[in-house]
């Protein structure tokens, strides 16, 4: 519900270039040290390396991919309520092209044969293992390396051009460019969720490649989307602590509607990851309860508990109330709290993957150290950095857009 609302004074709704450099000196410092602590720790143990490097990018590919599909998704309803935080969507949905430079070193040593990470990678075990041979037309070296290159080239193409369109339209105020990204959403939701999917495949579900699941990429899609508006709303909460006025017009009202999609797409992962548990128990094919069986054995048994309850279980209770989603700061808890069960997640689909198929992982053993957090606080760097610099001494809203007006007069029902 909208009513009219007088525009606020955007002369101050800029990220602070000061500010900005701080994120982006303190973030680049963070990735250097983070990434290459993790590595030198590692140094004889690639395996463990690479696992603990995976599970820290697919938690921040997740939040850039969600900022994406924000945009996108904004675009191709016509959303109006949703405007003021939209600039934020896009400074993440920005981060795609350094996530791509990221994974770079992984492309490169699975084209050099490297196998740590990617058991399917192995000449060996296409030979001897039945499986993994007939997938091989799918999963080798060289397919992995240009569907790396679709999936990226798209990303970062559709992030640009939302991005640089939404800063012209600040410039000009022309509203055609409006209805011209518009046109460019719905050709574009569907090349985002074939490329979203066909990467969750890759990335996560090819980790153990005896593993199949045709639901996950929809899966990993929930988790994005969570992430991403769990983090939305703490950077938001941030920003106007520091100053007030680079979020003009941001009311509870705003953090409501948020705080109602974080509530919803967490019960939809919630929904999802219980539909692919339910579905691989009652069909009970040996290639796909293994996947399950071995996160419910040792260490990973309590993980597997934890994940259910932190990331569904409670913050269902917790979310689930008005009260919740308007108290700022209760909703700024939960945002938090979500980000940490995301973590776990990653963690659950990603870590027993370490030692290969019948290695370590087997018995359920929890590999978690201080490469684990070097990487996490890495690629975290790398991340902050990349929104920081998209978005330094730009406008934090479009205010230009022509339904920014309705976006400032939103009223909750």
């Amino acid at each position: 519900m909208a009513s009219k609302a007088k525009k606020p004074d955007f002369k101050h709704a800029n990220l602070d270039p000061g500010l900005a450099q701080k994120i982006i000196t303190f973030g680049g410092a963070a990735a250097v040290v983070g990434i290459g602590g993790a590595a030198g720790l590692s140094a004889g143990h690639w395996d463990a390396f690479f696992h603990a490097y995976m599970i820290a990018y697919a938690y921040f590919l997740a939040i850039g991919l969600g900022g994406l599909f924000f945009v996108i998704l904004n675009h191709l309803v016509r959303a109006g309520w949703s405007v003021v935080i939209r600039r934020l969507a896009e400074g993440a949905a920005s981060t795609l092209p350094v996530m791509g430079v990221l994974l770079l070193p992984i492309v490169i040593s699975v084209l050099m044969g490297n196998h740590d990470l990617f058991e399917w990678n192995d000449p060996h075990l296409v030979e001897t293992d039945h499986l993994i041979h007939k997938k091989h037309a799918y999963l080798n070296a060289n397919f992995f390396a240009i569907r790396f290159v679709i999936y990226f080239g798209f990303w970062t193409l559709a992030a640009r051009y939302f991005l640089s369109n939404s800063l012209k339209q600040d410039e000009t105020g022309d509203h055609k460019i409006t209805t011209k990204m518009e046109r460019f959403a719905a050709p574009g939701m569907f090349a985002f969720a074939l490329t979203l999917t066909f990467a969750a495949f890759d990335y996560i579900m090819s980790l153990q490649p005896h593993w199949f699941s045709t639901i996950f990429g929809v899966y990993y899609f929930a988790a994005a989307n969570v992430s991403f508006l769990a983090v939305t709303i703490i950077i938001c909460r941030w920003l106007q602590s520091k100053d007030a006025r680079m979020l003009p017009g941001l009311t509870v009202e705003h953090y409501h509607d948020i705080g109602k999609l974080l509530f919803g797409f967490n019960f939809f992962w919630s929904y999802i990851a219980f539909s692919q548990f339910m579905l691989i128990w009652y069909a009970n094919i040996p290639e796909e309860t293994e996947w399950y069986l071995e996160r419910q054995e040792g260490g990973m048994a309590m993980v597997s508990i934890a994940l259910l309850l932190g990331h569904f279980a409670i913050p269902f209770l917790g979310l689930i109330s008005r009260r919740a989603k308007r108290n700022l700061k209760l909703l700024t808890f939960w945002s938090v709290w979500l980000l940490a069960a995301h973590f776990i997640d990653m963690f659950y689909l990603i870590s027993p993957a370490q030692g290969g198929h019948g290695g370590e992982h087997a018995a359920g053993a929890v590999h978690f150290g201080p490469a684990n957090i070097l990487a996490f606080v890495g690629v975290a760097g790398a991340f902050a950095a990349a929104m920081a610099f998209a978005l330094r001494g730009k406008k934090l809203m479009p205010i230009k857009d022509p339904r920014i007006v309705e976006s400032l007069g939103f009223h909750n029902v």
